[in-house]
């Protein structure tokens, strides 16, 4: 008598093996989707990342810009990916908080649409105004430009970014009147602000602090909720007059819809201890950024949806549009 048992069960292994194998993840390189141009902030910090987690996985972290629209490009297509964990997205404040109250013909939402992996980052804007500005700290500044009803003028990258919207709160819980002059990113007005042409603008650490250790503007305060580690003497706006004042570029991670959880929570689990290596953190530091290890998935969601709710609320009330 013949005694198939054992041979199929033996063959039923062999053929659930490569099977078992081709779904292993990751089984290819890691593509992690930058929607804005090689070179800025976010894809600096992406590389540096990137390089931090190393091949843990197995395979690389590859890198890939796919600018355009502001980034809601890339991002646009991130949401349309395969959720097999070999598609991820670096997405900012401005594709998930921001641009979805501003374009209401977005190609995703940014809720529904995207897995939530982690925050990595934040980074901090500086107050700056020119020194020929005769005020020394927030509060000289508020009483002045209330005296000035109309008079003084603000910078912002244009109509709808995170810089415009961080200088529309501010006037609103100071309850000021100061003209909206736009440029074509924030590095174009400086020039104007040095020569007191423009009397204020909130800039990227990095790029505005330069001009500021020149004499050739003065800072007043950080945006963020605490004091920046990269700038410890300067005082939150917060701390200066404008309690529960905050306003940050978040950056985050996450995958299409439908990403396993086992994948979310390992990626999850990587960068966060990545981020605690103190090259990667120097590395962000020297962009501006801090890195942020608490924010997994659920920590990362509620962030970004407090976060959305509140700039939805304020460019409702101001009447804000995009370029």
């Amino acid at each position: 008598m013949i005694h198939r048992r054992p041979f199929l069960a033996a063959a039923a292994g062999v053929l659930a093996a490569p099977a078992a194998r081709a779904q292993a993840w990751p089984s290819r390189p890691i593509r992690l989707v930058v929607p804005f141009p090689a070179g800025g902030a976010t894809d600096q910090l992406a590389r540096a990342i990137a390089q931090g987690v190393g091949n843990v996985f197995g395979q690389p972290i590859v890198v890939d810009n796919r600018a355009g629209a502001g980034g809601t490009l890339g991002s646009g297509e991130v949401a349309k990916a395969a959720p097999d964990g070999h598609t991820l997205l670096i997405s900012t404040s401005s594709t998930h908080a921001i641009a979805p109250h501003l374009n209401p013909n977005l190609a995703y939402n940014a809720e529904a649409d995207f897995t939530p992996i982690a925050q990595v980052a934040n980074a901090t804007n500086v107050m700056l105004v020119p020194t020929s500005l005769p005020v020394t700290n927030v509060r000289e500044f508020i009483a002045y430009a209330k005296a000035r009803p109309g008079q003084l003028n603000f910078a912002t990258s244009g109509n709808g970014t995170i810089v415009h919207l961080t200088t529309e709160a501010f006037k609103a819980q100071a309850g000021l009147f100061i003209l909206h002059i736009p440029y074509r990113g924030t590095a174009l007005s400086i020039p104007d602000l040095v020569s007191g042409k423009v009397h204020l603008l909130f800039d990227s650490v990095v790029s505005g602090l330069p001009h500021v250790k020149d004499g050739k503007l003065r800072a007043l305060a950080v945006t963020s909720a605490k004091r920046s580690a990269l700038v410890p003497e300067l005082p939150t706006l917060a701390e200066s007059g404008l309690p529960g004042f905050e306003s940050t570029t978040w950056f985050g991670i996450y995958g299409p819809k439908g990403l396993s959880s086992d994948t979310t929570n390992r990626v999850a689990a990587e960068l966060q201890r990545a981020l605690q290596k103190p090259d990667v953190a120097e590395r962000l530091a020297r962009l501006g950024a801090e890195p942020v290890t608490d924010a997994g998935p659920a920590k990362f969601a509620a962030m970004v949806k407090a976060d959305s709710v509140r700039w939805a609320t304020l460019i409702r009330e101001r009447k804000i549009t995009a370029d």
